[in-house]
């Protein structure tokens, strides 16, 4: 490791971990000066784009803003960053209604200072020091970490796939339970192992209740009846 590499390691902030509160930041946006905690009470996908007027970038954007609705029926907001200044975002997002047709209505940080790209670890100085990575932040109504997800600057997001993670988590913390890989609504969920030799026997025998071995039972939740 050179000399520039360990300092920036050495003063590197820690990043953020789920389960964690997710770090508290105030900054200027699209819509004005906003802190993390206006939005407490709903859950938030706080997001990163490396520039604008880039065409993943503008891409994503559009995606975001039509999975808006979605997101609203599911109590979560959107909040976009970049470092990049809030004249260049305010540009970027009337280039993007001119040209594409599509209206940008959630806020967008603009965070020159990285202050809050560093809070969150938004920045790999491996692909761009520069620029913010395509990091997503799942962050829940008590404020609280739930999801992480990092893509690279080539590759843009699944925003069907980040409202399909929202939509798990929302249903694991209702009926405490967990859900399989390429779970959907309306699909079958994964019952906690039993921690008792008396429990798993207890399970295998509940009805409604389907068991492939006594550590690896699921069952239809009730609105998927």
């Amino acid at each position: 490791m050179d000399m520039d590499s360990l300092v920036e390691a050495t003063i590197a902030p820690r990043l953020p971990r789920i389960g964690e509160p997710a770090p508290q930041f105030e900054a200027p946006t699209t819509h004005g000066t906003l802190r993390l905690e206006d939005f407490q009470g709903s859950w938030v996908v706080l997001f990163s784009h490396p520039a604008d007027f880039t065409p993943v970038c503008t891409t994503e954007f559009i995606g975001f803003a039509k999975a808006q609705p979605k997101l609203k029926e599911l109590n979560t907001e959107l909040l976009g960053l970049s470092i990049d200044s809030v004249y260049s975002h305010i540009s970027w997002v009337r280039n993007v209604e001119e040209k594409m047709g599509i209206k940008i209505e959630f806020p967008v940080i603009a965070d020159l200072n990285k202050e809050v790209a560093s809070l969150y670890g938004m920045i790999m100085p491996g692909e761009s020091k520069t620029e913010t990575s395509r990091c997503v932040f799942i962050i829940d109504g008590d404020q609280m970490l739930r999801a992480m997800i990092y893509y690279p600057l080539t590759t843009g997001r699944n925003i069907d796939e980040i409202i399909r993670l929202i939509k798990a988590l929302q249903t694991s913390d209702e009926y405490g339970v967990a859900t399989p890989a390429n779970w959907q609504p309306g699909d079958r969920v994964i019952i906690p192992p039993p921690q008792t030799q008396e429990a798993a026997e207890e399970r295998v025998e509940t009805e409604g209740v389907e068991c492939k071995d006594w550590y690896f039972c699921t069952k239809e939740l009730p609105e998927a009846k």
